[in-house]
């Protein structure tokens, strides 16, 4: 038996929804997706949120509603994805790279602390002898586990940033300062935007897309005006009924917008999010029992105050426990049947970050030892139990047998 990384789950509600929407005629963004962003407001506690084709497309949009440009810096941490940089870039600013937190890999704000006064010092290579002025910061809340919202906000207000949140992994999910506080969720007021993926192996999907969430309407007009070229009335204004033909371009803007059809998945993925959460969380709890006794590897952490999306369940490997490095041993996982991945090579490790921006391993010096040890484990809404035995079986079995 092979056990897939990721198997989508597509229930019946959404395929019929989308045999619905491609025999209503209207195929492209219009009154499916108003219907699934409003629906995704409402289940994260935002305002205003934007459909899009992609959290890419949606992280752009964040920082040019907000005025990123040119001879300015954004905090991005490096154990992320490409997007959350590439952005940054887009606008010609710079992201300064931050280490990571051994235990959640999630933003070290520390390391943002001193990446900051190098930057303000003129000691920081990514500044290329050019002043650069830090004017926000993207934390990443890594697999699902939020970052201490509390301190990010006092930190940005400390150096008078604004915090987008790349929320790729983190719906739904929450977080609370205490245990007699209540849950906040994610996207709810928890940063000036937050950017959602819904990816094909994201915990809900539409295939590609994303949404922005804002409690700022300012924000949600100008990401939604150049979400569609910069047009003053989006497809469905001018097309329907009761819209106007005409329009004006008000910016250049992007091809950035969300179809029905996406959406059509998307309104019925919503509804059973918090259920498929539930049987993400049930597997990784699973996985924490039966493999909490294998010394050579670590398991992720839960803390209590956490609400956990469950995206991931990335283990570290004790390589001084192991004859073996990472590569082999997914090799050998992967020659018995289980699917696995890394997240990620850090930002710094890519040949465009180190090469143009100067960074090296020693500056993060949690990230780039930890990333050779990061195996991510299948982990999605209805794996088998038999499916999960197997990994436990295999994971336990080459453990033992290359044990140091």
């Amino acid at each position: 038996m092979n056990v897939p990384f990721f198997r989508p789950s597509i229930a019946e509600a959404e395929i019929a929804e989308v045999v619905n929407c491609l025999r209503s005629g209207w195929l492209t963004s219009g009154p499916t997706t108003k219907r699934f962003e409003t629906a995704f407001a409402q289940a994260v506690g935002g305002k205003h949120a934007v459909a899009v084709n992609s959290c890419t497309a949606a992280l752009h949009l964040a920082v040019e509603a907000l005025g990123l440009t040119r001879g300015q810096a954004v905090l991005v941490p490096t154990m992320t994805f490409a997007a959350t940089a590439e952005i940054v870039r887009y606008q010609g600013a710079v992201p300064i790279l931050v280490d990571c937190d051994r235990l959640t890999f999630n933003m070290d704000l520390r390391d943002a602390q001193r990446k900051i006064e190098r930057l303000e010092s003129g000691q920081s290579s990514a500044a290329r002898g050019e002043p650069l002025k830090p004017v926000g910061m993207i934390p990443v809340h890594v697999g699902g586990l939020m970052m201490d919202m509390i301190a990010v906000h006092a930190f940005a207000k400390r150096h008078n940033l604004w915090v987008i949140e790349d929320a790729a992994h983190a719906f739904p999910a929450a977080w609370r300062a205490s245990a007699t506080q209540p849950w906040q969720r994610c996207g709810e007021g928890t940063a000036a935007v937050s950017c959602f993926s819904f990816y094909a192996n994201k915990t809900i999907t539409t295939g590609e897309g994303g949404m922005a969430v804002t409690d700022d309407s300012s924000l949600a007009d100008r990401m939604r005006t150049m979400s569609l070229h910069g047009l003053s009335h989006d497809a469905w204004g001018r097309y329907s009924g009761g819209g106007s033909w005409d329009y004006r371009i008000v910016d250049a803007g992007y091809k950035y917008n969300l179809t029905d059809i996406a959406s059509a998945i998307g309104i019925h993925q919503l509804e059973r999010a918090e259920a498929m959460r539930v049987e993400r969380e049930a597997i990784a709890k699973a996985y924490g029992e039966e493999l909490g006794d294998v010394r050579q590897i670590e398991l992720p952490v839960t803390p209590a105050d956490r609400i956990h999306a469950w995206h991931l369940f990335p283990i570290r490997l004790r390589l001084e426990k192991l004859s073996i490095d990472r590569g082999e041993f997914i090799t050998q996982l992967k020659a018995a049947g289980v699917g696995c991945s890394v997240h990620w090579r850090p930002l710094h490790l890519h040949p465009y970050y180190a090469e143009r921006f100067g960074w090296t391993s020693e500056e993060f010096p949690t990230a780039s030892p930890l990333w050779e040890r990061l195996v991510s484990l299948p982990l999605f809404p209805g794996m088998h139990a038999s499916e999960r035995a197997q990994v436990v079986r295999v994971v336990r079995d080459l453990c033992v047998r290359h044990r140091a």
